[in-house]
């Protein structure tokens, strides 16, 4: 059975936030800001939305918030072209006077080829917030496996340097919207990619991707020479479906519905969450938002992920 919940309305006050009063009225606010008409309105230029994305992002940095931006987040030494090294910079956020505050990465949308790193908006200011650059393909980034690379990197250093601030390191979440996604499980359930660093995938608190590509990304497929069409679907090593099993971290996944979202993208997510379970998966959940398309499942999709971080979904009804 589907989750189907109408974050994006403020119906879902009686059916979903307000019970056992998990949800905060300013997580309403920042949903109904964010999935606007108007924001929504504007989505024939991508520059215009993402300037509306990062403009809420600011808003919601807390008074208690401490601001560190452009840091490297690979280590000092890392063999790399100037190009690159350049390119692979974060923004982090985090809670001064909170001690042991959960952390999330966020990887930013654009098909890896585009998009810039941007903070979301939460409610929750004292969740600490790693908004990641990292190399694109057809600029820095010669191959898919380069995207991977350096979000693992960043990963890695928030599970390595949150403490040093004052976080939990066991409690760092990775989420991103549409390609961010795809890196998000990518990094969170291939193992290769934080082995690399000294971590695995189960070391982090839950991943969430909203709109991610589960079988191999398009544009990795395209810059590998792939001519076959791009909803041939195809599960390889560079696909989340690959990975699907029992042993992971906890898994949301967040997905428009159709016929709005993108094609063949809900259907790809709920058949990564089935095959989870069926390993035996105890902890992996599929939402769909209604009437949501791709870019609007990102902006209703924060709810949803703000409330997975701080232990407050409420319970799968598919839980046995």
């Amino acid at each position: 059975m589907t989750e189907t919940y109408s974050i994006c309305s403020i119906s879902a006050r009686s059916r979903f936030g307000i019970r056992e009063g998990v949800m905060s009225l300013a997580v309403f606010a920042v949903s109904a800001v964010c999935a606007g008409d108007a924001v929504y309105d504007a989505l024939a230029s991508r520059q215009t939305v993402a300037v509306l994305v990062k403009e809420m992002a600011k808003r919601t940095v807390g008074a208690n918030n401490k601001v560190l931006l452009d840091m490297p987040y690979y280590p000092e030494g890392t063999r790399m072209d100037a190009a690159g090294l350049a390119k692979c910079r974060m923004d982090f956020r985090y809670p001064a006077d909170v001690k042991g505050f959960r952390t999330l990465v966020w990887l930013h949308s654009g098909g890896l080829t585009h998009g810039a790193r941007h903070w979301v908006a939460l409610a929750d200011t004292n969740i600490a917030q790693v908004a990641v650059s990292y190399r694109l393909l057809g600029k820095e980034a010669k191959r898919g496996e380069d995207c991977i690379e350096d979000a693992a990197a960043a990963v890695a250093w928030a599970l390595r340097n949150v403490a040093s601030y004052g976080g939990d390191p066991k409690r760092v979440y990775v989420a991103g919207h549409s390609a961010g996604a795809y890196l998000s499980m990518m990094v969170g359930m291939d193992p290769r990619w934080l082995a690399k660093w000294g971590f695995k995938p189960t070391d982090l608190a839950g991943i969430v991707p909203i709109s991610g590509q589960t079988t191999a990304h398009f544009n990795v497929r395209k810059f590998a020479g792939d001519a076959d069409p791009q909803y041939q679907p195809k599960i390889d090593a560079l696909s989340a479906l690959r990975y699907a099993g029992k042993d992971l971290p906890p898994i949301l996944s967040i997905c428009g519905q159709p016929p709005w979202e993108w094609k063949a993208r809900a259907e790809e997510n709920r058949f990564l969450i089935a095959s989870c379970k069926a390993f035996g998966h105890k902890n992996a959940r599929y939402v769909e938002l209604p009437y949501a398309n791709h870019h609007r499942a990102c902006s209703c999709g924060l709810p949803y992920l703000e409330l997975f971080i701080r232990d407050a979904l409420p319970q799968d009804p598919e839980a046995k």
